[in-house]
């Protein structure tokens, strides 16, 4: 798989978000109510990016998009922050990149929409055997490492 090129920063926190494909499908029933099911299993979910670049950093990203992506249509693994923590997941964009546009002296800006292949959730068994664990892990965090800093 294709890596995001080392030096390159993480897309910023404006205007970043998920947003899920719906799984969902509604079928009208003659009766005038409507009945939900489940078209697929496997979410996309579409990624709003923003990257603030140096001069260098951009140069290495648009040459990244157009020579190893080949115009942006290859698969990439991408280091994105979700709520399960910051991750490589495997992303696609979703069309060009806009930009840059220049934002400081010499710092360039860039919007894009990536496409996450597969929705980050949580393993079913921590929903059905460790909720609190999930809901409590950043204490768990702190314990392990002070008391076990070397774990």
């Amino acid at each position: 798989m294709i890596d995001y090129p080392e030096g390159l920063p993480y897309p910023l926190r404006e205007n970043y978000g998920l947003e899920p494909v719906s799984p969902m499908t509604r079928s009208k029933l003659g009766n005038g109510r409507s009945e939900a099911r489940r078209k697929f299993k496997n979410v996309p979910v579409l990624v709003n990016v923003i990257w603030e670049l140096d001069a260098g950093q951009a140069q290495i990203f648009e040459a990244f998009f157009e020579y190893t992506l080949v115009s942006g249509v290859k698969k990439f693994e991408c280091p994105l922050l979700t709520p399960l923590g910051l991750d490589k997941y495997t992303a696609e964009f979703d069309d060009i990149y806009k930009g840059g546009y220049l934002t400081k002296l010499n710092h360039w800006r860039y919007t894009a929409q990536l496409w996450l292949l597969k929705r980050p959730l949580i393993d079913k068994e921590w929903l059905d055997y460790g909720p609190e664990y999930v809901l409590h892990s950043d204490i768990i965090d702190i314990a392990l490492n002070r008391d076990w800093p070397e774990a």
